[in-house]
């Protein structure tokens, strides 16, 4: 089995170093400084109770690696468009693409029993290049829990979570994801099968979708915005909005608004990605975490008002601060 992980940085290098322990054939794709500490000295990674390293091979150009069984493309989902070019490099006519991906996919609307089957997304899929190029039969769903950081150049830090929730858009259990879900298992990693992996993604976007722009607007944790009554008041309006558009979508949420407010607040004084990326300089994943979602609201036609507001927000915020095209 042949896995190229795209995208390398903390959960990437973190999937690639316990793949590659296992035993598998691993390739990175991964660029400047981080790329050639790697293919220097090798990838280590450092966990609770142990660290190792392990020689993987690491490159900038996929063109290097051949064809894959599997591509795991571990990119922010703004990242993805500029290098579709680059990914049939790694292809051959069966080879599976895991999109271990935060927010809603460019997938989204394959083989789904909806009236919108089959529909593209232009606010995380422009043009519609993703679904063209990549193809969506090759697609496999992937909900990413684990927190990692890049400590140094070639050197990642796992610091909690190991699962990765795995499912087809088809919903069926195919023999390609009974095998990337041992391969992940023999690697460490939980990799539970879901039929029905759109509703793991929206419970995870549930949260992402408020609490992520809501801090990068006020600076606040994820403990600061649910203690506080009226930023909690707006993450949960929020969060209504989008379940009514999900459950439009025929999506199941297994938890209530008001447990997975909790559930955030039990982080406790966590700084979401999207403030760290703003605090950083770093491009800031708006679209897919909440562009997308009111995208789906006129699609839907379910009106989303706070959501809207929030959005313009933050647009605005990251545009001023270099983060947001």
């Amino acid at each position: 089995m042949r896995i190229c992980i795209y995208g390398a940085g903390a959960i990437g290098g973190y999937m690639g170093a316990c793949l590659a322990r296992a035993g598998y054939e691993v390739s990175l794709v991964a660029r400047g400084p981080h790329m050639q500490a790697i293919q220097a000295n090798g990838l280590t990674l450092k966990m609770a109770g142990e660290s190792f390293t392990q020689a993987i091979t690491c490159t900038d150009d996929p063109a290097e690696l051949g064809p894959q069984d599997y591509v795991i493309v571990t990119l922010k989902a703004h990242s993805v468009p500029a290098v579709v070019a680059q990914l049939p490099n790694l292809f051959h006519d069966d080879t599976a693409v895991v999109m271990a991906v935060n927010g809603v996919p460019w997938w989204y609307f394959y083989a789904l029993d909806s009236p919108f089957r089959d529909r593209t997304l232009e606010s995380v899929d422009p043009g519609g290049r993703q679904w063209s190029v990549i193809e969506p039969r090759r697609a496999i769903g992937c909900v990413v829990y684990p927190a990692c950081e890049v400590e140094a150049p070639g050197v990642i830090e796992h610091l909690n979570g190991d699962r990765f929730s795995i499912g087809e858009p088809s919903g069926e259990k195919t023999e390609r994801l009974t095998a990337l879900a041992e391969a992940l298992r023999k690697a460490g990693l939980k990799a539970p099968i879901r039929p029905r992996i759109r509703d793991e993604i929206w419970v995870k976007l549930w949260g992402n979708l408020c609490f992520n722009p809501i801090s990068a607007l006020t600076g606040a944790t994820l403990e600061q915005i649910c203690a506080d009554p009226q930023t909690r008041a707006l993450a949960r309006a929020m969060m209504v909005e989008a379940q009514a558009i999900g459950e439009r979508l025929g999506v199941r949420f297994a938890v209530d608004v008001d447990r997975r407010i909790a559930g955030a607040a039990a982080v406790g004084a966590h700084k979401t990605s999207m403030l760290q990326d703003l605090e950083r300089g770093r491009a800031m994943e708006i679209d897919a975490l909440v562009g997308a979602v009111t995208e789906l609201g006129r699609l839907t036609e379910v009106p989303t008002p706070n959501i809207d507001t929030v959005l313009a927000l933050v647009q605005q915020r990251g545009r001023i601060a270099g983060c947001y095209q």
